[in-house]
């Protein structure tokens, strides 16, 4: 064996040898340099933004996507390049078309050349149209089921209360409503503001594709304890006294705004206010307490004041010098008050007192007093020039020409329907 390996033959064949695995071994590396450097490949990049190139100012486009996707293909090296670094752009240009719609290319640009790119989609349709800017009022809106109980919107503004909104101009032509939305806690009970975005709808209620400027305002909404002004109507309590004649009470206060459960305050057509006259003996006016009816919480009152037209009753001066005539007094109760003055296809019916009867008191000498019935005389209102709905008419007494008389209602209301 060492003889062979120190052969000179053996020598030059092993150099051969190991010289021509050298080769083979750089070949296929050379190879496979070039085949990563000069090879194709195919990839595909998504989502890539697609710029619109149009007058911006005057007109708007439609139907462009935001985004598409594109399938290139090349040299291994110029795709990787491309995909890593997007340094091409994807576009359509607009600029020399007129309005109205039209199908288009989408393009790319400064793409490699050694690339070849296939878009999807490749054509799309859009539609430009005239830019139009309208000013246009906002209504607020709030959910009212979220308020506490008894209490109720007064009034609801935004501020501003009117918006800049651009579009195409058959997009604006579709706006049915501009609306900003509030909310809130459940139980709300005081007036508050807060800042709402602007949505801008068609009549099914989609939103729309406009600019809004501005995009949000300021609501506010303003929030009370339910209430109504109801009116006053007055009624006489206690015992007049002797000589005197009570010609009419009027409040100097018509309507007071009574506050609290709305079943309740609905319900009142007046607010009762009774009347002391034990205590008058002369015209002026008195104060009056109002009282709270039960579900009500306050009154925008506490009192108000009452005219009262007072005067002594008038006496005959024949009765006075008879010493033997004595002055009395005597009440009719329920006494029945007729409408007079309305045709036979008017109709009417009493709402204060709803019975259509008041008390009658009547002074004059007691031998007339005796003698005296319901019969003799009538209580009576004069509907005449009343108009159709609620009047109030003075109560008048007809038959009692031998004496003085007050009723308990000088006014009462009377509901008339005519036709």
């Amino acid at each position: 064996m060492d003889k062979l390996m120190d052969s000179p033959w053996f020598l030059r064949i092993t150099a051969l040898l190991l010289a021509m695995l050298l080769f083979l071994s750089a070949k296929s590396g050379d190879e496979s340099l070039n085949a990563a450097n000069s090879g194709n490949m195919t990839d595909i990049i998504r989502d890539i933004p697609v710029e619109v190139y149009y007058d911006d100012d005057n007109l708007v486009v439609t139907g462009v996507p935001e985004t598409v996707d594109m399938t290139i293909e090349g040299p291994t090296s110029f795709v990787q390049t491309a995909k890593q670094l997007k340094d091409f752009t994807v576009f359509v240009d607009l600029r020399n078309l007129n309005m109205g719609e039209h199908e288009v290319m989408v393009q790319v640009e400064n793409l490699y050349e050694k690339v070849e790119s296939k878009l999807d989609p490749a054509y799309i349709e859009v539609n430009i149209e005239e830019k139009v800017t309208r000013e246009l009022r906002v209504d607020p809106e709030f959910n009212e089921r979220l308020l506490a109980e008894n209490f109720v919107v007064t009034s609801m503004k935004s501020s501003p209360e009117r918006v800049q909104i651009t579009g195409a101009k058959s997009v604006i032509e579709s706006i049915s409503y501009v609306k900003a939305t509030v909310g809130g806690d459940q139980g709300l009970n005081e007036t508050f503001t807060q800042e709402a975005s602007v949505k801008v709808l068609d009549k099914d209620l989609s939103k729309l594709n406009v600019t809004i400027e501005p995009a949000e305002v300021e609501v506010t909404v303003e929030i009370e304890e339910y209430s109504r002004e109801i009116p006053i109507s007055l009624q006489q309590s206690g015992t007049i006294k002797d000589g005197v004649v009570i010609n009419e009470l009027t409040p100097k206060t018509k309507t007071v705004r009574v506050f609290g459960n709305k079943a309740v305050i609905d319900s009142l057509d007046t607010l009762p206010l009774e009347v002391d006259v034990s205590t008058l003996e002369k015209s002026g006016t008195i104060k009056v307490k109002i009282p709270v009816p039960k579900g009500v919480s306050r009154i925008s009152k506490e009192e108000i004041e009452v005219a009262a037209d007072v005067t002594p009753a008038p006496v005959d001066e024949e009765i006075i010098e008879d010493d033997s005539a004595l002055i009395e007094s005597r009440n009719f109760e329920d006494v029945n008050i007729v409408v007079r003055g309305l045709t036979e296809s008017d109709s009417y019916s009493f709402l204060e007192p709803e019975n259509g009867q008041i008390l009658l008191t009547v002074k004059g000498l007691n031998t007339y007093l005796d003698a005296l019935e319901e019969k003799d005389f009538q209580l009576y209102v004069d509907a005449s020039d009343a108009l159709a709905g609620e009047n109030q008419l003075d109560v008048q007494v007809e038959g009692l020409e031998d004496g003085t008389w007050t009723v308990s209602s000088p006014i009462i209301t009377v509901n008339v329907e005519r036709t």
